[in-house]
This record gives structure tokens, sequence and C-alpha cells, in this order.
């Protein structure tokens, strides 16, 4: 291959991609943030798959695009992408794939059907024939007699689930804005449009040898997605190479993820300012596709710090003759215009003319880039890049990633004790046996990698102190005996977190009448709590100024592992209905909260969690401690207890902290009664009513002081 420069290079061009590199690095486009992007992501797509294995689901989870390549900034605010496959359905290419008792649906191309697209057609489970007649909104038969699935399927079933706020973006279905949600069908056998590409091996300067046999292994998906104005849109299945993207995309240096990223700030700002027309956009995959052309053309010593805005101008210059020639070509896939449905001819030819003037004003458009304050970065370098200081940025994305992932968690472990609930009082015990079984041979499983593992040992804590919970609140009601290996369950199931299973062992030895065992906890727990401690939970409730710390923003930064971060983490403490009788009695009217038809008027994701006891780990570890050292006769501990609470409940910044608001004011309620003065009391549980009048154990505990009083 011969290399030919393109363009002319301004001198003062090496000084400033070296600039330029280093306020990337301050945004956080560095090596480092990055591989905690990757490893996040992955880690969230273990969780979503173990959780569904344990159901009985036959899905897998990828997560695609900007947050999890790395390849973006805060400031650009990027979507979070997640597509699912459907493992049950088999996907042939040809006859010989098909596969005895499953969906078997057929790849199908005629004379006129798009590129990048196919029709999938149903065959029989018991025999390899096609079904010739299916009576199903989900199906359609054509003249021929043939039935195909529908890619509205998909839609109608999710946009049953989100109602009003269901949003439809091409082959995405989601309820939220930032997020894009894919169903899948994984393809068997990679198609011929995708082997094409192969071809290429050894004839280009990028991708390498090893990721062109690594992408040979990656099953590629159809997605339900039809061609833009195609009489056949509805039943027509889009081919997508996502995981080969995710691979070329993951073996890109940190040059090369910073060259996108300017890229995509360029889009952002300035393209929009030349697509005039409304159904008219230039996407980031349009950014990403012109970086991987520019890769595979130019020579790898041509990506250097000092030649970053020079590698910058190439992919513009790509970019510009995509433009100009009406046509951007699919990377991976053969035979495809991706302007096609997206960019007018009007808008390519403004927007390449943009480009052109970019490029001849040297690229002082960089200066007035406002992403993240780029542009100002640049200018201000090197005199007032202090307030800028990189350091501050990384640990705020690592912080709020790492956040992110744990609530997930905590989201899934919310799920999963939901189900387990369902099988009744009887079976959880049973239930939650064969669960811990199911993980155990999950972890021994030869496709589980380290990131389900790590998930799997989570997961099976929580499940050990639900397990060791229920059957000691068996023995507390029962008056039985404790089994001899009830504290080694205890012990395994110890460590999910600072605070909320220690404090259901300090809570256990009070229900015991142990107090001072439960104050030798305590204090344990008191003194990891501090103020570097972030509370997250897994209810949904996730107020606006629940800010993240900067002490455990910084932690985050250096401790990235699962087991590292529970040191700065405190879960919410939960008790469900059968371990009630190891929790404090009055925080019983939690799991029984529901007043009248208050149970009509639970949100979907309340109804996972609100018969159950919830409350926030700081508050809680206070109103135990009031109880023990009450209990004990310490008299300033358990005043200093109370004041604590008090402390809490009446400082509004401490209030926005709180995910279970109610509830802490119920507790703190309780204190005043038991220090005499009902009067608090109900004038606590009366504020909580007002705040939240349903689904509140405060009208109960307001009832019962009104009829006292009264009396």
């Amino acid at each position: 291959m011969h290399f030919q420069p393109l363009f002319r290079v301004p001198a003062f061009f090496r000084h400033l991609s070296e600039v330029l590199y280093f306020v990337l690095d301050c945004v956080g486009v560095n090596t480092w943030v990055v591989k905690r992007r990757r490893d996040t992501y992955l880690h969230r797509e273990a969780m979503k798959d173990v959780c569904d294995q344990l159901e009985g689901c036959d899905t897998t989870y990828y997560h695609f695009g900007s947050q999890s390549e790395g390849t973006t900034t805060p400031g650009l605010l990027s979507d979070t992408d997640l597509l699912y496959t459907m493992n049950e359905v088999n996907i042939m290419y040809s006859m010989a794939d098909w596969q005895q008792g499953k969906i078997n649906l057929l790849m199908v191309r005629d004379a006129d059907t798009p590129p990048q697209h196919y029709l999938l057609q149903r065959f029989r489970p018991d025999f390899p024939l096609p079904v010739t007649h299916l009576d199903h909104p989900n199906y359609v038969t054509d003249t021929q007699g043939r039935v195909f699935v529908s890619n509205l399927a998909i839609v109608r079933v999710i946009a049953a689930v989100y109602g009003d706020a269901h949003l439809r973006r091409g082959p995405s279905n989601s309820g939220r804005e930032d997020w894009d949600c894919v169903d899948a069908f994984k393809c068997k056998t990679l198609p011929p449009e995708i082997m094409s590409w192969f071809t290429k091996m050894g004839q280009v300067y990028w991708p390498s040898q090893e990721t062109f046999e690594a992408a040979k292994k990656c099953p590629v998906f159809l997605v339900p997605d039809g061609y833009h104005g195609s009489v056949n849109k509805d039943i027509e299945w889009r081919i997508t190479p996502n995981l080969i993207e995710r691979l070329l995309m993951f073996s890109l240096n940190i040059l090369q993820i910073k060259c996108l990223v300017v890229l995509k700030s360029i889009k952002k700002q300035e393209f929009v300012k030349y697509i005039h027309h409304e159904n008219c956009k230039f996407t980031t995959f349009h950014c990403k596709t012109a970086l991987f052309f520019t890769l595979e053309r130019t020579p790898p010593t041509l990506w250097t710090k000092c030649r970053l805005i020079e590698c910058i101008v190439r992919c513009l210059k790509t970019i510009q003759e995509f433009l100009n020639q009406g046509n951007c070509p699919h990377f991976i896939v053969a035979g495809v215009d991706l302007f096609n449905g997206k960019l007018c001819r009007e808008c390519q030819m403004d927007l390449a003319q943009a480009i052109q003037g970019m490029i001849q004003d040297e690229m002082h458009i960089l200066f007035h880039l406002q992403s993240d304050y780029l542009g100002q970065r640049l200018s201000d370098f090197p005199h007032e890049m202090q307030p800028y200081h990189g350091d501050d940025v990384n640990a705020g994305i690592c912080g709020k990633l790492a956040k992110d992932m744990i609530e997930q968690y905590l989201i899934l472990n919310t799920e999963v004790c939901h189900r387990l609930c369902n099988s009744g009082e009887a079976e959880l015990q049973i239930s939650l046996v064969n669960e811990i079984t199911k993980l155990e041979n999950l972890a021994i499983d030869v496709g589980t990698t380290q990131y389900h593992k790590n998930y799997i040992k989570f997961l099976k804590k929580s499940l050990m102190s639900i397990k060791a919970s229920t059957i000691l609140s068996n023995c507390i009601q029962s008056g039985q005996p404790l089994p001899h290996d009830i504290w080694l369950l205890y012990g395994e199931s110890l460590n999910t977190d600072v605070a909320s299973s220690k404090l259901k062992l300090a809570s256990m030895h009070i229900c015991r009448g142990e107090l001072w065992r439960a104050a030798s906890v305590l204090h344990e727990v008191e003194f990891a709590l501090d103020n570097s401690v972030q509370p997250v939970c897994g209810c949904f409730r996730k107020p606006p100024k629940n800010n993240l710390s900067e002490a455990f923003c910084k932690y985050t930064v250096q401790n990235d592992s699962q087991e590292q971060l529970t040191k700065k983490l405190a879960f919410c403490v939960r008790f469900l209905r059968e371990e009630k009788f190891c929790a404090p009695m009055f925080l019983w009217c939690e799991m029984y909260r529901a007043v009248g038809d208050d149970v009509d008027h639970r949100h979907v994701t309340e109804r996972d969690w609100m018969d159950w006891a919830e409350v926030d780990a700081r508050p809680f570890l206070l109103y135990l401690q009031y109880l023990t050292y009450r209990g004990l006769g310490v008299q300033h501990r358990h005043m200093e207890a109370f004041y604590g609470l008090e402390d809490i409940v009446t400082s509004q910044d401490k209030v926005d902290q709180l995910y279970h608001i109610e509830t802490v004011f119920s507790l703190y309620g309780h204190c005043c009664e038991l220090e005499g003065d009902v009067q608090e009391a109900l004038r606590v549980y009366n504020h909580s009513v007002k705040n939240r009048p349903r689904n509140n154990a405060a009208n109960w505990h307001k009832q019962r002081l009104e009829m006292m009083l009264s009396n």
C-alpha cells in the first residue's frame, strides 16, 4: 500500500495536538476512564445474564455504543445502548440449520429485498417444513403462502409495558430518553454480506490480523428495522454486526478514541447547523464509520500524539469524500449506503462545503467547541487549566459509573427477592437453597466470565443473608434453639457492603435481647460508616439531590472491583416479611403499609418492594443505637442517637439524601413516642403523611396516636 498525504499540515498543529491530547485527558478521555467504562458495562451485561438464567430465560445482553466503548464525555450526553437476544429462537441461513423443538426462522431474500435486510420465514418446530398458515397479528402471510415475522411484534409488546412513556427510534424501543433498547435475534452463521468483509484481511493497515480472526467468531444480529421507503418495511429485519464493531472499538488506542470524541463534538455542535430538513441527521455512527475507513487507509505511524489534529482532519476528509460522492458505505456490511433515509443530497452538499471551510480555516473550530468546555480549555492552556483539573472530572465519572453499576445490582437483587417471595413463605427456604445451588453451578460453567463470577459471588452473599435471617426469624417466633451452623451462615452473608448486612445482624441481636452483642456490631458499623460512604438503593428511588460524595468519587478512581467498592457503599436495609422477627416490631408496619386501596396506586416498580421494610442505612444505625443504648441504660449514647435522627429529619439537605424518607420519619416519630413526647410524634407522622399520603406506614401510627389521645 502506498500512502499519499492529503493536505498541507500547518506547523502549529504539532503543539496544539499535544495540548488537545492533554485537555481530552482532563475531561475523561484517557486510558484509565475508558477501561473503567468498558469494565462497568461488561459487568452490567453479566448481571442481567445471570438473573435471566436464574429465572429460566434464555436471553443474552450486550451493551454497545459510546458509553460502553469509552468514546464519550459528560458533555456529550451520550445514550446508553442495550441489545438483548432471544436465544430460544433459531435463526437459519439454510435448512441445514433447522432444529427440532425450536422456533425456527429462515432468513429469506428476494430480488427486491433491500441491502442489509432479510425477511424471516416461520418453519415448523416438529418437521423441517414451512408454516403455511398462522392467524396471528405478529405474522404476515404473502401471496405465495409464506409466513413471515412482523418486526412490529416487539413494538406492540414494549408499547404495552411503557404506555405513554414508550419511545421508538429505529429498532430501539425504550421507556427513557437516555436509553436505546433493542430486541434482536442472533444469527447462527455469518451471512455473505458480512463474510465479504474478511477478504480485506492482510490488504489494509487496520484492523490487525488478530482482530480479523477474532471477528470471525462474533455472531451478528437481526434487529426489527425495515428499510427506508420499502413496501415490506414492517416485515424486514436488518443485519447488524454490533459485536464485530465493538471488537473494533475495543482494539483502538487512546489517541484514536480521542480523535473520535472530537469528531462527535464537532458533529454535535457544528454539523447540526447544516442539517436543514426535519428528517435528516448526521449520526455518531457516521463519525465512527469515517474513523474506521481512515484507519484502514493510513499507516499506524500517523497515529501519534503530536499528529492528533492531523488525524482529525483526515477523518473529516473521509466524511467529506462520502458526502461529495453521495454515499457512505458501511465499513463491514457490503452494499449499504448509510446516508440512505438519513441525509438528503442538499444537506450532504452543504455539510461537505462546511467541512472544507473548517479545514481551510486550519481547524480554528476546535477553539469554539462547547462540549466539556473543550474550546475554552484549549484557549486557556496552560495558565488557566487549574479550574479544570482532570482528577475531579475523572473521579466524578468513575464515581457515577460505580454507583450506577451497584444500583443495577440492587435493582436486580430486588427482582430476585420478589420472585423468591412469590413462592410463598413455606417454600422460601427451598427456593433459596435452589437459587444458591443454581448460582454455584453457574460459577463453574465453562462459559462463565470473570464478570459473571463477580456478580454471582455478590448475589450469593445477599441470598445467604436472607436465608440466615429467615431461619432465625422462625426460631425467634417459635422459641426454638438456634441451629448450630447459623453463625457460619451469617458469616458467609456479611460484608455485602459497609452496613446493611451487619445492621440486620445487630437487629437480630436486639430482637433476641442480646443488647451488648448488638452494641458491639453497631460500634463496628458506626466506625465504618463515615462521610465518604455512599448510600445506594435498588428500589428505583433516585432522588435528584442524592449527589455523590467527593470522597467516594476519589476512592473509585483507584478501587474499581465490586469487592473494593463495598467498603464505601451503604445499601438500604431490607427485611422481607419472612424475616420480620429479626426486625424491630415497629418496622413491621412498613411491611403492611397499604391503607384502603393504596396497593392500586403503587407504581409498577414499587410492587417489588413495598411489602417489605426498607430503610436507609445511616438513620437505621441511629435508630438501632437508640433502642440498644436505651435498653442498656447508657443515657448519653441513646440521646446522642436520638439527636442524630432529629438532625437528619430536620435538615432538608440530609432529607434530600434519603431514599426512604417516610420510613425514616416514622423511626424518628417512634423515638419521640419512647421519649414521652406524643405530640411531637404525631406532628412527625402528620408531616410524613402530608408529603406521602399513600403507601405510608405513618398512616397507621397517626391513627393509633389520634385514637390514644382521644381516649
